[in-house]
């Protein structure tokens, strides 16, 4: 079931009126029409709402202590408000919420709602928003960088200016959106007897949403209850609360009645963060073996209006860069600055898939600029299986020095090449060229921090029907988390998957919460599972053992039953032990036991696991066109132990396909006006099941020592490496034109924009 699903008596419907320019002033606003059409029950600007709904948190409330004390960023973000107040600052930003009996007149009275507004100039180019004297996006400010940070290792000057060679190079990852198969949608309305503000909210973390609207709203925590249904897709953009999970739930407190908003294709273009969009400037040094001696990185990441993530992607960056790469002296300088675009947020692979693309393109150019196979210069490169923990030099963004905790990256990628059938391929690459073709093979390495805390919880409990109920924060949203902690729960308790029943998605559930995020879950609540059963465990068998006459030493759990070892008639289920654990005349517990079979655990991870992966792509690329065909797609992936390979493979699947997607498909435009020119499905493309292939995946097995399950996580990891296997598979297909491939996505009109660079006879497929 979803938030437009829910449908509640009496229940009143919400639209947003948004904002047309992308930087203005807020003249007037006439609600006069829009208040006298039928059904509509009101209007609220941002002068009603000021005092009434405080601003968002500044987003850097969000790094951890120790992370701020070694890093010591710049930290000067703006505070949003639900609604604009006095100043509009991108396309899309929040002026004024209609309310109204059904969404077509509440869209209506959208329409009647007249805005005078100044317009004002606007900042679209990243790297104008910095120039000296550059329009201030937020007035107040001292310019316009949000947020900003440097690290480094070793001597990067020295080693650059020693080196046999050295590269220099720029690289942009492109802006696209997540483009779910829900948008976001928010329902909310005050039970009546309890007095409970319940909010529904197509959210990855619902404890969060539920800590913000009683800031927000100045209300007490145990007054809201926040239900994450089926959200269909987060991606990373649903992680955080947005104006509308405030407004919404402050129109039900003010009207005594459910108040409704779903969110449109339109709108989510224009009001739901988008992803990546980072500029990088990078120098190199290496030697004629093709090892790299040194790596200096300075970019930006163009925040839109606001960040709400902080650094998160940027220092995702930056802490990813180096790879499953031994990298002696490294700097880098991460700058994220305002622009008038939709805010920029996390989306899949958050500051990963750039990092790599840095990395993988720039290990293909030293391969190409030596004459060597770029699967060489990666093995040369490589942190080897014996300097395993490999200590990477930086901090990581939980605060934690990085530590590769376990893997065998030579492996890895020696299995994706195996799959692939690698020199088969170069074969048939030399025979395709003689004949004027252009076939591509790239290679895409990684590794990727998961498990990320700070906390999770699990609450494991027994019922009188003898199930186990297994409650946690964090929500899932197409993960298979039912399936997945069920099997873990199942084989820690030794029952069937049907004994298991699952909650999540409810604050009501559990006390806290941290959410479904960042290739997290498994690693965190599947720990939790276990620490709460261990603690349960101890209850039951002391339970048992009291009824059963028998020493806890001596017994044994299966089938939801417990037994004496080597007697198993002489046994007590489950269910008899809940009904025997309750308080009163009908308890069956010694002294010493409190009543209820059932414990809370939260896992606090001491710092990431580190899973891997190795992505081989093949192309064909058409030099009349610029069309650019899959030909076949590898993946060889490491994430420990493996509890549902299915369930992997569809995650790496997935995964794959929005790579895909960002590598030749997706790309949010804007004009020089900050007007979006990609707003809908119609000109924002989207790979379907033809431009998928089948992908091919290999397993690898590497269990972290970093949890008792030995498992890390994958859900990010699919989306990582293609934009850079396939950028660097069409720099590998058009090799003998030497042609920079520094810029996604890999449309026809940009591919044929870098042949154009050269003079190439494309009737001969000849330089």
């Amino acid at each position: 079931m979803y938030v437009g699903d829910v449908r509640l008596p009496n229940m009143l419907h919400a639209a947003l009126v948004r904002s047309v320019h992308a930087h203005a002033r807020i003249r007037d606003v006439d609600v006069k029409e829009a208040l006298g059409l039928d059904g509509v029950v009101g209007v609220w600007t941002g002068r009603e709402i000021e005092g009434r709904i405080s601003p968002f948190p500044e987003s850097f409330e969000i790094h951890p202590a120790r992370w701020l004390e070694g890093v010591k960023p710049v930290l000067q973000g703006p505070r949003p408000t639900a609604l604009a107040q006095g100043k509009v600052h991108y396309v899309g930003e929040p002026v004024a919420i209609v309310v109204a009996e059904d969404r077509a007149r509440a869209e209506d009275a959208v329409d009647a709602v007249a805005v005078e507004y100044q317009e004002l100039p606007v900042v679209a180019d990243p790297e104008e928003s910095l120039q000296p004297g550059a329009l201030l996006i937020h007035e107040g400010s001292k310019n316009n960088v949000v947020f900003g940070f440097s690290i480094e290792k070793g001597n990067v000057d020295q080693a650059l200016a020693a080196a046999p060679y050295t590269l220099r190079e720029r690289f942009r990852h492109h802006r696209y959106c997540a483009a779910p198969l829900e948008c976001r949608g928010v329902l909310a309305w005050v039970e009546p007897k309890t007095n409970i503000l319940t909010v529904w909210s197509s959210t990855q973390m619902p404890h969060l949403v539920r800590r913000q609207i009683a800031a927000q709203l100045d209300l007490p925590e145990e007054a809201v209850r926040v239900i994450a249904p089926d959200i269909g897709g987060g991606f990373g953009p649903k992680v955080f609360p947005y104006p509308e999970e405030m407004l919404v739930p402050f129109l039900a407190l003010e009207l005594g009645r459910p108040v409704k908003w779903i969110e449109d294709r339109t709108e989510h273009f224009i009001s739901t963060a988008h992803g990546r969009d980072q500029l990088h400037d990078v120098e190199m040094a290496f030697d004629e073996t093709g090892r790299i001696l040194a790596l200096r990185d300075r970019f930006l990441l163009d925040n839109g209006a606001y960040n709400p993530m902080g650094l998160t992607d940027a220092y995702n960056t930056a802490a990813h860069i180096q790879g499953p790469y031994k990298i002696p002296n490294l700097s880098v300088t991460g700058t994220c600055v305002s622009t008038n675009k939709v805010p920029n947020a996390p989306y899949r692979g958050a500051g990963r898939p750039e990092a790599v693309f840095v990395m993988e393109r720039a290990i293909d150019i030293i391969a190409a600029r030596l004459g060597l196979d770029p699967a060489t210069v990666r093995r040369r490169n490589f942190v080897q299986p014996e300097e395993m923990p490999y200590h990477a030099g930086i901090l990581y963004r939980d605060g934690e020095p990085i530590c590769y905790d376990s893997g065998n990256f030579p492996e890895t990628l020696k299995r994706a090449l195996e799959a692939a059938h690698y020199d088969e391929l170069r074969q048939r690459q030399r025979e395709a060229r003689q004949h004027g073709r252009y076939l591509g093979i790239g290679i895409g390495c990684y590794v990727e921090g998961t498990g990320v805390g700070s906390f999770e919880g699990a609450k494991v409990r027994i019922d009188a029907s003898g199930q186990l109920i297994i409650a946690t924060g964090a929500t899932g949203h197409g993960q298979g988390h039912e399936t997945v902690y069920a099997q873990i729960a199942a084989d820690l308790w030794g029952v069937s998957l049907d004994r298991v029943r699952l909650i999540e998605g409810d604050t009501a559930s559990i006390p806290f919460g941290c959410g479904t995020f960042g290739s997290r879950s498994t690693v965190n609540v599947g720990s939790a599972i276990y620490g709460a059963s261990v603690r349960v465990k101890e209850k039951v068998l002391r339970l048992a053992a009291h009824i059963l006459e028998g020493n806890p030493d001596d017994l044994e759990l299966g089938e939801g039953k417990v037994f004496i070892r080597g007697t198993p008639q002489r046994s007590i289920s489950f269910g008899e032990l809940a009904r025997a654990a309750v308080p009163g005349w009908a308890s069956k517990l010694p002294d010493e036991l409190e009543p209820g079979l059932e414990a809370i655990f939260y896992f606090v991870p001491p710092t990431v696991t580190w899973a891997n992966a190795a992505h081989v792509a093949v192309i064909e690329v058409d030099v009349q066109t610029g069309g650019i065909k899959l030909l076949d797609y590898i993946v060889a992936h490491d994430a420990g132990k493996l509890i549902n390979p299915l369930l992997v493979d569809g995650q790496i699947h997935g995964g794959v396909a929005q790579g895909i997607g960002a590598a030749l498909y997706e790309e949010i435009v804007y004009d020089p006006n900050c007007q979006m020119l990609s707003g809908s499905f119609v000109n924002y493309l989207l790979p379907g099941s033809m431009e998928v292939p089948s992908i091919k995946t290999v397993h690898l097995e590497s269990p972290s020592p970093l949890n008792p399950l030995g498992v890390k996580g994958l859900g990010e990891g699919g989306a990582i490496a293609p934009p850079a296997a396939i950028a660097n598979a069409l720099a590998d297909a058009l090799l003998p034109l030497a042609t920079p491939v520094n810029e996604i996505p890999l449309t026809p009109e940009r591919v044929m924009q870098i042949l154009a660079r050269k003079e190439v006879n494309v009737e001969a497929g000849a330089v």
